[in-house]
């Protein structure tokens, strides 16, 4: 599949990764990202070094084409992201974040640009069938995120028999289920789908009546949550927060949100279908 190709002018967009310890200057007029990386396929690297995914895609439309304004992502771990962009590393997060009331406590969030679920994945031959069959057993998850707190929602509902394993990376969850050190990963759809499409050997959990999506098109795996991503600002960036979610509104209505959607996400049985909000 083509994928869009983001390098333009000396406005054009700066989708070089630079190190976390290099960011403690301020923009200077570039807009400078945080995010945590890898993440496929939000935020990843070819294996030619190239920066790619879903919201690098995004970036460039919003910050380089609609504001025409300079930006560079910043690699920093998910756990410590908040502190970081009010320390002022960088103006903003874009790292597939969800939005919800613990970090509207600490940040404020854009419009929701995407709709995901927490999901379980597994081995395909393993003995796990339902969600009850994880109680006594270990789940891998990734620092700081939201699966994580999914599997200490689950774990409160089997009265504590479950473990937790957290990783600062997803790769580092995923490599736990492979090499049978987790029963399963709890993580976000879009990112399970993407390390399932690659690798025949796992599956997601089917759905169960408790699913946490309902409704019209459900995908048909198992959701613990439904869930909307938002860009993080530091609480006193109004302005420019406002500037992005006009920015983002202009992306939806020119098409362009869809064209990037469609390179990385198929939509037919909720494959890996994120569920594309429409808010504004």
């Amino acid at each position: 599949m083509h994928r869009r190709t983001f390098l333009r002018g000396s406005a054009g967009a700066i989708a070089g990764l630079t190190l976390a310890s290099n960011a403690s200057a301020q923009d200077g007029g570039v807009v400078r990202i945080g995010s945590d990386i890898p993440y496929r396929p939000f935020e990843y690297r070819t294996t030619g070094g190239e920066l790619i995914g879903f919201d690098v895609d995004l970036a460039e439309a919003i910050f380089g084409e609609e504001l025409n304004r300079e930006y560079e992502f910043v690699q920093t771990s998910f756990d410590t992201i908040i502190p970081s962009l009010n320390n002022g590393n960088f103006r903003v997060i874009m790292s597939a974040m969800t939005i919800n009331d613990e970090r509207a406590q600490q940040v404020d969030f854009s419009d929701p640009y995407f709709t995901a679920y927490q999901t379980i994945l597994v081995l395909r031959n393993g003995n796990i069938d339902q969600v009850a069959d994880l109680q006594g057993t270990t789940v891998a998850v990734q620092k700081g995120t939201t699966g994580e707190a999914a599997a200490q929602e689950l774990r409160r509902e089997f009265n504590g028999n479950l473990t937790i394993d957290s990783y600062d990376q997803i790769p580092g969850a995923f490599s736990a289920l492979g090499n049978n050190q987790a029963a399963a990963v709890i993580n976000d759809n879009t990112v399970n789908a993407e390390f399932a499409n690659q690798n025949e050997n796992v599956v997601f959990l089917e759905a169960e009546e408790d699913s946490a999506a309902t409704g019209e098109d459900v995908p048909p795996y198992h959701t613990l949550t439904v869930e909307e991503y938002g860009i993080a600002f530091r609480q006193d960036d109004d302005q420019f927060r406002q500037q992005v979610n006009d920015a983002l509104a202009g992306v939806r209505e020119s098409g362009t949100y869809d064209e990037i959607y469609s390179e990385y996400f198929q939509t037919a049985n909720g494959t890996t279908d994120g569920g594309m909000t429409t808010s504004g």
